[in-house]
C-alpha cells in the first residue's frame, strides 16, 4: 500500500488567498474609479467582470470556492470527529450543510430575491437600515444560530474559539453592518452612488476576509487535533495523507 503525503501550511494557504482577494477587491475598485471618471460603465466589460458587488464573475465564483473549501474542511472534520466518537459532531455537520447553502446563495443570491417581498410586508417607506430588507431575517438568523451553537463554540480550543469569534465578527460586519449602511445610503443616494458603491466593496470585502479566516482556523484545527488526516481510496491501494508541515 502506498502513501503519498501532501503537507498543508496553514498560514501559507490563507495568504495565498487573502493576496488574490486583495487584487480582486483592487481590480474592483479600480474599475468603479475608471467608470466614474470616464463616465463609461463598461470599460470593455472590465467593470463588470471584476465588480465585487456584481453577479456571475470573478470575484463572485472566487467567493463561491471559499466557501466551497471551508464546506470541504467542514466535512472533513465532522468524519474526524465522528470517527474518534466526540462530542457536537451535529454542529460541525450543521455548519458544513451551512456553508453549503452560502456557496449555492453566493450563485444564485437568494437572500437578495427576499428584499421585495419584505419591503412590501413593511409598507416599502422609509426603511432606513432595513432598506435591504432580507438584513431583517438575517439578524433574526444570527441571534438563532448564536444561541444555538454558545455551548459548541465554547468547548473549542481556546485558539479555534478565539478565530471563530473574530470570523464571525469579520463576517457579519461585513454582510449585516456594511449592508445596512449601504442600504440607508442607497435609500438616500441610489444604487449607482460612488460613494454606495465603496461601501458593497467594503462589504463583499470583509466577507471574503472572514471566510479566508476561517479557512486558516480550520486548517489548523485538523493540524492541531488530528495530525495527519489519511484518504483511502478502495479501487485502488492508494493512501494520501494530509499532514502539517514539519516544523
Amino acid at each position: 500500500m502506498t502513501s503519498n503525503p501532501i503537507s498543508l501550511n496553514p498560514g501559507l494557504i490563507a495568504r495565498t488567498l487573502g493576496i488574490l482577494a486583495f487584487l480582486l477587491v483592487v481590480a474592483s475598485i479600480t474599475g468603479q474609479l475608471m467608470s466614474y471618471i470616464t463616465g463609461d460603465d463598461r470599460l470593455y466589460g472590465f467593470v463588470s467582470l471584476f465588480n465585487v458587488d456584481a453577479e456571475h464573475n470573478i470575484p463572485t465564483f472566487f467567493t463561491v470556492f471559499l466557501l466551497l473549501s471551508a464546506t470541504l474542511l467542514l466535512s472533513v472534520i465532522t468524519l474526524l470527529e465522528r470517527n474518534r466518537r466526540a462530542s457536537h459532531v451535529s454542529h460541525w455537520l450543521i455548519l458544513s450543510c451551512g456553508f453549503l447553502l452560502m456557496a449555492v446563495d453566493e450563485l444564485v443570491s437568494i437572500h437578495e430575491r427576499l428584499i421585495k417581498p419584505i419591503r412590501n410586508l413593511l409598507g416599502d417607506g422609509n426603511l432606513g437600515v432595513f432598506y435591504f430588507a432580507w438584513v431583517i431575517l438575517g439578524i433574526a438568523l444570527i441571534l438563532l444560530l448564536a444561541w444555538f451553537f454558545l455551548r459548541f463554540w465554547l468547548r473549542l480550543p481556546a485558539k479555534t474559539r478565539l478565530t471563530f469569534f473574530m470570523t464571525a465578527v469579520i463576517y457579519i460586519g461585513g454582510s449585516i453592518g456594511f449592508e445596512m449602511i449601504g442600504g440607508r445610503y442607497a435609500e438616500l443616494h441610489g444604487l449607482e452612488d460612488l460613494t454606495y458603491k465603496m461601501i458593497a466593496t467594503a462589504e463583499e470585502s470583509l466577507e471574503m476576509a472572514g471566510v479566508i479566516l476561517f479557512i486558516r482556523g480550520l486548517l489548523v484545527y485538523i493540524a492541531e487535533n488530528h495530525k495527519e488526516v489519511r484518504f483511502r481510496f478502495d479501487g485502488s491501494c492508494e493512501e494520501v495523507t494530509l499532514a502539517p508541515p514539519e516544523a
